[in-house]
Formats: C-alpha cells, structure tokens, sequence
C-alpha cells in the first residue's frame, strides 16, 4: 500500500487544523467536501498503518485493542457463521445486516474509542486495500472482523507474503 502524499501533504499546521476539525462533532457541519476528504485521508493512513502492521508482524500476536477478547467473543457469539476471509458486502450494509450489527457495535459504545467511526475493511484479507477491495465500516466492525482474522489465522498469508519477499 504505497502513500504519496496524506496528511504529510498538508504540512504541520494543516494537519494539525484537519485533526482539530476531526475532532468536532458532527452536528457542526453540513455535507462540507473537505471534510469528507479529510475523513477520507485518515481512513487511509489508519487502512495503511493497520496493512503495514500486519505485513511485518506475524497477526496471530497482535493485540488491537485492550478488550481484544471481549470484542471476538461476543463478534463470535453474534456472528457464528460470517465467513470473514471473503466478506459479503451485504452481510455489512444490507438493512437487515444493520439490524444484526446495531446491538454488536452499540455494546462497546464507552469502551473502544470512536467505536462508530468510519474506517476501511479489506473484503478479501488475502490482498491489500483497493477501490474493488474495501468498503467503509465501523471502527468496532473493522477491529472483531480483523482480531477473528487474526486469530483464525486468516491474516496470516500477508504477514507470510512479505516475509518470503525479503
């Protein structure tokens, strides 16, 4: 996953204007462009950090979060049978899918930071981030589908790609 420019375009003081602008609650803008592309630009760099991240260290050893085992049991218990090597977009975003994800995701409401923000998920975790690849999710989405990844070994031919590289 290879980054030209990102926040680093913006130099310090942009960068640091688009984290304080991210910060505000959403009620204080409309449907402002350049706040959905800043949005759009911190779910990148956290999609790019998160590949980077699993490409160099072995994902049956990450810790994402303090409650990592709270997050796969429950993600577990609610979603037996969700296969998450090849996620069906619909098994995300369908309206009935959102009715089986709301009590999952609203549970950690107070304990994962932003648990409702929007991040990227890769639909194949054999391959990287692309435009056919990803889709937007919750940020409590994002981290019990990548922690089962990573403890059912689903994530583990990336790290094992990069490693046959070098």
């Amino acid at each position: 996953m290879a980054s030209n420019n990102g926040l680093a375009s913006l130099g310090v003081g942009g960068a640091a204007a688009a984290a304080h602008a991210l910060s505000l609650p959403a009620e204080a803008y409309g449907n402002d462009p350049q706040l959905e592309v800043m949005w759009a630009m911190k779910a990148y760099n956290h999609a790019e950090v998160y590949f980077n991240l699993i490409s160099s260290v072995d994902p049956k050893f990450l810790k994402l979060t303090k409650v990592d085992d709270k997050i796969y049991t429950s993600f577990r218990e609610s979603f037996k049978d969700l296969d998450i090597k090849m996620l069906n977009p619909d098994l995300l975003k369908s309206d009935e899918a959102k009715e089986q994800w709301r009590p999952f995701c609203n549970q950690f409401e107070g304990v994962i930071d932003d648990f409702n923000y929007g991040t990227l998920l890769r639909l194949d975790c054999e391959k990287d981030y692309t435009e056919e690849n990803t889709i937007f999710a919750t940020r409590i989405q994002f981290f019990a589908v990548e922690i089962a990844r990573n403890r059912e070994g689903f994530n583990s031919p990336v790290y094992m790609a990069k490693c046959s590289k070098s």
